[in-house]
């Protein structure tokens, strides 16, 4: 019988208050069993490039990443944020080791390739290193994993965090009993914008192509849950979309279903 493994993916919007931060890890710290937090942070990264004069750039709704926008990224996402992650949650008794997907080797990409945009320094995953995180796991570590991946041939690479957190749940599915949480600002998919009494609790192949017809999901939702149906369809037990309450029920949220 496999070992129940929580991956949580929370948004870089966590950091933008303290109070909300240290509630969030509180409670992902209480995850009972084995646990993995990804977490992104390009707001506070483009806040930081604003600074020092280097004006983000978004194509399609996705960062592009030229190489002084990724060192700003890299010294934000494994550096400032990773590590007060980190530190934030030593204090509550879990032991996190904070990597990004150079570190152990863990998660290589290639450059994503130019077609209709070019990216810049965006990475598309090729392989995870399950066996050494499940070393890390079996050794009652706790990855917090920040949105870097790296190509083997010493290029660091921007990387969506949701794809990392689906490909990492993918990878260790035939290791673990994996459960995908999601984690924004909104309490799910809302059937109408803004009004979280009209929350759709399950999403499921057909309805997801019925919803996205009516552009009740639309932008960058779509996605997201493109990742999640990816994770269900490669062994994911279970994938959640909801706010950072998902920790405490997973009723205030919408599953995703095949």
């Amino acid at each position: 019988m496999k070992n129940k493994l929580t991956i949580v993916k929370v948004g870089g919007f966590i950091f933008e208050d303290e109070y909300k931060l240290d509630s969030f890890l509180s409670n992902f710290s209480k995850i009972s069993g084995d646990k993995i937090l990804v977490h992104g942070g390009g707001k506070i990264a483009s806040n930081f490039s604003k600074k020092l004069g280097i004006i983000p750039l978004v194509l399609e709704g996705r960062r592009v990443t030229d190489k002084e926008t990724l060192d700003v990224v890299v010294m934000t996402y494994a550096g400032l944020l990773n590590k007060k992650l980190v530190s934030k949650l030593q204090k509550l008794s879990c032991n996190a080791i904070g990597l990004s997907g150079a570190d152990a080797n863990l998660i290589r990409a290639k450059k994503r390739s130019i077609e209709n945009v070019n990216y810049g320094y965006v990475g598309d995953i090729t392989h995870v290193e399950k066996n050494i995180l499940q070393k890390m796991i079996s050794s009652d570590l706790c990855p917090v994993i920040c949105s870097l991946t790296h190509d083997g041939n010493g290029q660091i690479l921007n990387t969506n965090a949701d794809t990392i957190a689906a490909e990492l749940s993918v990878a260790l599915a035939d290791l673990y009993d994996v459960s995908l949480k999601y984690c924004s600002e909104m309490p799910g998919v809302l059937e109408k914008l803004g009004n979280y009494d009209s929350l759709i609790k399950t999403i499921n192949s057909t309805s997801y192509k019925k919803l996205k017809q009516k552009n009740i999901i639309s932008d960058g939702m779509i996605p997201k849950l493109e990742n999640c149906f990816h994770a269900l369809k490669n062994g994911v037990d279970k994938v959640f979309v909801g706010s950072i309450d998902i920790l405490n029920s997973e009723e205030k949220s919408t599953q995703l279903k095949i």
